[in-house]
């Protein structure tokens, strides 16, 4: 088990994947939906819509960020999530917007929904369990990695 202390935004996807677990959502944190991009938080609400939430530590890490655009064609509604010191004034319009900490969020601002083409969202949700499955097995059992296998 890693434990090494938390990244900043590693603390807003904590903060962020408790709120959602209040909305009936279920999270992976650093989910990879195709090569060459990572989602900070990839959720999957009870109605089967998926959301990504990219979690911003600062100006400098969002000025750095040229791939978010890249995560609008895999998800329903796209978010941001920063903590309250933020200036969201500089956060794209036509975005949704959480305000986070360790702890919890809030849902300031709703993104827009995209709906998801039907044959992207199956790929998208086989690929959300097995990932989520491999993930449970590799914290049953330690000698079994997270990232091995095929996907």
């Amino acid at each position: 088990m890693n434990d090494a202390p938390l990244q900043p935004g590693q603390v807003l996807a904590r903060g962020v994947a408790r709120h959602l677990r209040q909305h009936d959502f279920v999270s992976i944190e650093e989910f990879v939906p195709t090569r060459g991009l990572r989602m900070d938080v990839f959720a999957l609400g009870p109605k089967g819509e998926f959301w990504v939430i990219e979690c911003k530590s600062g100006r400098a890490d969002f000025m750095s960020d040229s791939k978010w655009q890249g995560y609008l064609d895999w998800a329903d509604r796209f978010f941001w999530a920063v903590d309250a010191d933020f200036p969201t004034e500089i956060l794209p319009e036509g975005t949704g917007l959480i305000i986070a900490d360790g702890h919890d969020a809030e849902i300031l601002r709703m993104g827009p929904e995209r709906p998801l083409a039907p044959a992207r969202r199956k790929v998208l949700l086989q690929k959300f369990a097995r990932h989520a499955a491999r993930r449970l097995q590799a914290l049953r059992d330690p000698g079994v990695s997270p990232l091995f296998g095929p996907d």
